[in-house]
C-alpha cells in the first residue's frame, strides 16, 4: 500500500496506474479514526473496482467544514492505527496530505450547493457543507476517480456531493454504502470515542426512536405525527439535547406535510455533551413498503 503525503506523489502514482491498465480508480473519502462503518465502505469499492481496479482512501480532517468552537481540535485522530485497517482491507494507495498541502492560502474559490447547504445540518452549522464541497471537489481533481463511495450516515453530506457532482459534469459515479450499527443500534462514528460511559449508554436512543418511526411509517401517520414521536422519544432522554428532528422527501429532501405517500427520511442531530451525533432511517407509507 502506498502512502501519499502530497498532490504531485498521489497524481503520479495514478498517472502510473492508468497508463499499464484502463482498470477503475475508485476513491473513498474519510477523516480517518476509521472503524467498521468506514472498513465497509473499503469493502464496497474493491468491490466496485474489481480484481484489477485501484482502491484509494484518504484521511484528510478537513478544517473548512468545522465551524467556530467546534471540535476540530479534539477530532480524533490515529493515522499509524488508521494505515494498518486499509492495509488488511487491500487498500492501494493512502492520500494522506497536511492542510498546508491542500489548501493554498491565497485560494479563492469555493464549491457550495446553495439550497442544500442552507438546509438541516446545514442551518445548525453554517457553512458546513461549503467545506464538505469544496473538500470532496478537490479530492476530486486532485484523484480524478472513476467512481467515489461515502457513507449514508451523513445522508444529507450525500445528497450535496451528488448534486454537486451532477450540476458541475464531474462525471464521477457517486455510491452510498448503508449505515453500520453497534449492537445496541447506535450508528458507528468516529465521534463514539468521544462520548463518556454514562451518555454512550444513553445514545441508543437515537436508534430506538428510528426504529419506531419505521414501525409506525406504514399505518397512515402523518409526516407532524411521526415527527412528534420521534421528538417525544428523544426528548424524554434526560442527556440527549436535541438539535433538530426532520422528515423529508428521502430523494429530494424537500419538506412533506399530511400523510406519507412515498418514501420519507428521518434526519435526527443530537448532542450529549459536547458530541454532536447525527443518525437517519428511510421509512416507508404501506403503499411503498420494501
Amino acid at each position: 500500500m502506498e502512502i501519499c503525503r502530497t498532490k504531485a506523489a498521489i497524481r503520479d502514482l495514478i498517472a502510473d496506474w492508468r497508463s499499464a491498465s484502463d482498470a477503475p480508480v475508485v476513491l473513498v473519502p474519510t477523516m480517518g479514526f476509521l472503524h467498521e462503518g468506514h472498513l465497509s465502505l473499503m469493502r464496497l469499492a474493491r468491490a466496485r473496482a474489481g480484481a484489477e481496479g485501484r482502491v484509494v482512501a484518504s484521511i484528510f480532517v478537513n478544517p473548512t467544514q468545522f465551524g467556530p468552537g467546534e471540535d476540530f481540535d479534539s477530532y480524533p485522530r490515529d493515522e499509524a492505527r488508521d494505515f494498518d485497517l486499509l492495509l488488511g482491507e487491500g487498500v492501494d494507495a493512502v492520500f494522506a496530505p497536511a492542510p498546508g498541502e491542500v489548501y493554498d492560502p491565497q485560494a479563492q474559490t469555493i464549491v457550495e450547493t446553495r439550497e442544500l447547504a442552507k438546509t438541516l445540518i446545514g442551518k445548525l452549522r453554517p457553512g458546513h457543507f461549503r467545506g464538505v464541497a469544496t473538500i470532496v471537489t478537490k479530492l476530486f481533481n486532485i484523484i480524478r476517480p472513476d467512481t467515489a463511495v461515502f457513507g449514508e450516515k451523513d445522508y444529507q453530506q450525500l445528497a450535496v456531493i451528488r448534486t454537486m457532482a451532477r450540476d458541475l459534469d464531474m462525471g464521477i459515479e457517486i455510491i452510498g454504502g448503508p449505515i453500520q450499527r453497534e449492537a445496541d443500534g447506535l450508528a458507528m462514528s468516529s465521534r463514539n470515542v468521544r462520548l463518556t460511559p454514562e451518555d454512550r449508554a444513553c445514545a441508543s436512543v437515537l436508534a430506538r426512536a428510528l426504529d419506531q418511526a419505521e414501525e409506525m411509517a406504514p399505518t397512515g401517520v402523518t409526516a407532524a405525527r411521526l415527527r412528534s414521536h420521534v421528538r417525544a422519544t428523544l426528548d424524554a432522554e434526560p442527556r440527549a439535547r436535541v438539535q433538530s428532528v426532520d422528515i423529508r422527501d428521502a430523494v429530494s429532501l424537500a419538506t412533506i406535510s399530511g400523510p406519507l405517500t412515498r418514501p420519507a427520511v428521518i434526519l435526527l442531530a443530537v448532542s450529549f455533551g459536547s458530541v454532536f451525533l447525527i443518525d437517519n432511517r428511510v421509512v416507508h407509507p404501506e403503499s411503498e413498503a420494501p
